[in-house]
């Protein structure tokens, strides 16, 4: 692969002559003519074509032709018969066996795996793929545009301009250790004239899996191929967010040449401040329930018994409707902005950009940056530590830490409930760790920078006037909402069935 290096600073080897077959199977009325027992001779070759023909005499011959392309990882390739008549029966059809050794060709086994799966695109419909966690075989009756071998980085792709019919695509899984990933294979079949009169076309991608550069193959094509679609970018919202956002704004960065830990950090920056409306309305909705905190201590004093619990609830969200505060005031917000907080989590795994670029002591963003290796296995940990996401997790347990206090309104929380909220980032240690260094990184400068707004905004947050100017709004008429008014029915009936559960009993 041009452009690109292995693990050992070499030129990237996708493949070699033993990782992969390919055979098409031609017929006629005595026997079934596979191209992997025959030898074919090089004719007509070029710098830039290549005809290999495989012939019967010297007036009958099937040729396959390939043509390479300037500054492109796509080579054409044809199959046309030549005076082939009385030789080939008249099926209108070839049959391809094709299959691949997907190498190892980043660090981590375990994250590559994840991301390498067996491809494929309905034609005239949307991509698919088999299991990339077990293995699996399937047949497809419909008609596929396209099947491809990917790897996390790098995919093989076989195009067929008249669809493949027929498929049966198989994957499995290799061992770990054996320099390989996974043992794809296929079964197809495609359009083949043996009276010569129209050429079989197809289409071979041994390349990156960078959008931009799978995009650019749509152009001017009215079937689009969609092989973009081997860069996974997310659930359908966040995926057009990476596409018409994420994607440019770090190509954008990309193009100063600064370092890919700054572009990141750029990044990060950017989506902060496009998300801070919404923090700031959610921190906000968090404060003014915290500085009614007075009342409603007064209101668990009020009512200490477990019996009135409704009662206490009632009267709190009471006290809350009258000074104008909603208690899911700040959960849209939250719920707005997670969108484009997912964006950047799926897109980083996926960047190709960030493939052996260093940073800091990570020599590799795309991969886990081991501060520590173990010569043993931990269950759901791995071998290793890795230091970006140890200073992620450490910095969710602030964050937790800051929010809680933040949202401390007085109101009882359940022990479970708290130590809840601690573990969860602690699990992210064991989920993370084998993720790549350029997401935990950004893991990292997102939620730092989350508790540097948090403990700004408290700084700079007059709570005195805040409360005031709830006392304002506590004297305004007010018109209960219809959500307002649901919840205090739901709630004089929860009481009333609690009152009748003793008569009952009884």
């Amino acid at each position: 692969m041009k452009n690109y290096k292995g693990q050992d600073k070499q030129p990237l080897v996708l493949f070699k002559e033993n990782d992969a077959t390919l055979n098409f199977n031609f017929y006629n009325k005595e026997e079934v003519i596979q191209s992997k027992d025959y030898y074919f001779q090089a004719v007509n070759q070029t710098d830039s074509t290549l005809t290999m023909r495989l012939a019967a005499d010297s007036t009958s011959y099937i040729d396959f032709v390939y043509k390479l392309h300037n500054d492109s990882y796509m080579v054409d390739f044809s199959i046309q018969a030549t005076g082939m008549q009385g030789k080939l029966a008249s099926t209108n059809y070839v049959d391809i066996q094709w299959a691949q050794r997907a190498r190892q060709l980043e660090k981590g086994f375990t994250y590559e795996n994840r991301l390498s799966e067996l491809t494929f695109k309905y034609s005239g419909g949307n991509s698919d793929y088999l299991s990339a966690s077990k293995d699996e075989e399937k047949s497809v009756p419909e008609r596929l545009d396209w099947i491809g071998y990917k790897n996390q980085f790098f995919s093989s792709v076989l195009i067929a301009d008249k669809d493949f019919e027929k498929s049966v695509l198989k994957t499995k899984i290799e061992t770990q250790g054996s320099g390989y990933i996974k043992n794809y294979a296929s079964e197809m079949s495609t359009f083949f004239d043996p009276n010569g009169s129209a050429p079989t076309t197809l289409h071979f991608y041994y390349g990156p899996n960078h959008y931009k550069t799978l995009k650019a193959f749509d152009k001017d094509r009215d079937d689009k191929l969609e092989l973009d679609n081997l860069v996974y970018l997310g659930w359908p919202v966040v995926r057009s967010i990476n596409k018409w956002f994420t994607i440019n704004i770090f190509d954008w960065l990309s193009s100063w040449g600064l370092s890919m830990g700054i572009v990141l950090l750029l990044m990060t920056i950017i989506v902060k401040v496009v998300v801070f409306p919404a923090t700031w309305k959610t921190y906000i909705s968090s404060a003014k329930m915290r500085v009614l905190r007075p009342q409603v201590e007064e209101i668990n004093k009020k009512y200490p018994k477990q019996e009135d619990a409704m009662k206490k609830q009632q009267e709190v969200m009471s006290l809350y409707s009258q000074y104008g505060v909603s208690p899911m005031g700040g959960c849209l917000p939250m719920l707005l902005q997670f969108p484009i907080l997912m964006a950047l989590f799926m897109f980083v795994p996926s960047a190709i950009e960030l493939r052996q670029e260093s940073f800091l002591w990570a020599d590799d963003l795309s991969t886990y940056d081991a501060i520590v290796t173990f010569p043993f296995h931990i269950p759901f940990l791995g071998n290793h530590l890795s230091l970006f996401c140890i200073l992620m997790t450490v910095t969710n347990i602030l964050n937790t830490k800051f929010t809680m206090s933040q949202q401390d309104t007085g109101q009882q929380q359940m022990a479970a409930m708290k130590w809840m909220m601690y573990l969860m980032p602690v699990m992210f240690l064991f989920v993370l760790n084998d993720y790549p260094a350029g997401l935990n990184y950004y893991y990292f400068i997102s939620t730092l920078i989350s508790v540097v707004t948090m403990i700004v905004l408290r700084k700079v947050t007059n709570e005195d006037k805040l409360l005031a100017q709830l006392e304002v709004n506590k004297a305004k008429p007010k018109k209960k909402s219809g959500f307002a008014a649901r919840l205090e029915q739901m709630q004089k009936q929860q009481e009333q069935m609690m009152k009748d559960r003793p008569k009952s009993k009884k």
